[in-house]
């Protein structure tokens, strides 16, 4: 919790405490694995590499060496932006899912042509400009997306912005 709250020295203090501890330095890595993609996502992408090269190296040195690459993913990892934007979406998608009827792949988007679908084909998005094209990708408009302004996710937030922008005009 001291990395998600972005505290570098409480995150190493309890790395430190773990590792006197004993604990497993793969459950460590693990978790570092998984707080890059919860907390951190989008905002700043680099976070899961680091992390999975923090869980390679630990895995490839052990200890007592292993609690150097722990300690910089740590470090990293407390101090890059925080979002848990992925991590709201996936679950928004797997409610509606368990929620909802589930839709059905729209014909176009399938290589079999509907009967009552023959107007409508696949636009190839890099057929068109900027790559990308408005299609219908789902039967009914789902919304489980909510970009934060932080670190790089400000960046993707713009570019979908756009995007939407543009399909309105």
């Amino acid at each position: 919790k001291s990395v998600r709250g972005s505290d570098p020295d409480a995150a190493l203090y309890w790395l430190a405490k773990m590792l006197h501890g004993g604990e497993d330095i793969l459950f460590i890595a693990r978790r570092l694995m998984i707080l890059a993609s919860e907390d951190i996502g989008n905002a700043d992408p680099q976070a899961i590499q680091v992390a999975a090269a923090c869980l390679q190296s630990v895995q490839f040195v052990g200890l007592p060496e292993a609690r150097i690459p722990l300690a910089q993913g740590t470090i990293y990892l407390a101090l890059a932006p925080k979002s848990n934007s992925a991590y709201k979406a996936i679950d928004r998608a797997l409610e509606s899912i368990r929620q909802e009827r589930i839709q059905g792949v729209p014909s176009h988007l399938k290589n079999v042509k509907a009967e009552d679908e023959r107007d409508e084909r696949y636009q190839y998005p890099h057929d068109y400009e900027g790559h990308q094209v408005e299609q219908k990708y789902l039967s009914q408009e789902r919304k489980f997306l909510e970009l934060s302004d932080q670190g790089f996710e400000s960046e993707l937030n713009r570019r979908w912005k756009a995007w939407r922008e543009s399909k309105k005009n």
